[in-house]
């Protein structure tokens, strides 16, 4: 992401994927603003060499603050919170709420299930279009998200 130019806007925590994507983006000059909870910083999870630490009531707030400062969105291998990120953003994408390029990164086959699910539920008829991109390779992610980015009717 440093060495494409690409800030980084995150959920503000210095554990995890997360936390050490946001320190390499940082060490390589790059701006990074977190935006965690009250609940969370109290836990003392919050990263404290962040360009900007955004502190959010409750996480309703936190998902809009990311949303309203991100261009585009990633989902990295995770948990619960992350798959209820990446349906909130996909789902306001195919209501035509927002035009922002959403991608998985789907390191080591990760995501391979969910992609199918979600080949399934187009056969099915539940998905009209899916607007994700999906790859292995970073670069090969952050291209495509470009390519969508740029696509997208102005």
């Amino acid at each position: 992401m440093a060495a494409r130019g690409i800030d980084l806007v995150y959920g503000g925590g210095h554990i995890g994927l997360m936390g050490i994507l946001a320190g390499e983006v940082l060490a390589g000059g790059r701006e990074v603003t977190g935006v965690i909870t009250e609940h969370l910083v109290d836990r003392e999870v919050a990263h404290q060499s962040l360009t900007e630490l955004v502190v959010t009531t409750d996480m309703p707030a936190r998902k809009e603050a990311m949303f309203r400062r991100g261009d585009a969105f990633v989902a990295l291998p995770g948990g619960v919170g992350t798959m209820e990120e990446l349906f909130e953003v996909l789902c306001w994408r195919g209501l035509g709420l927002h035009p922002k390029p959403v991608g998985l990164l789907n390191v080591d086959g990760y995501y391979d299930h969910l992609v199918a699910f979600l080949d399934r539920a187009m056969l099915d008829g539940f998905l009209r279009e899916l607007h994700l991109v999906v790859d292995d390779d970073v670069d090969r992610l952050l291209d495509g998200l470009l390519t969508a980015r740029t696509a997208e009717p102005a």
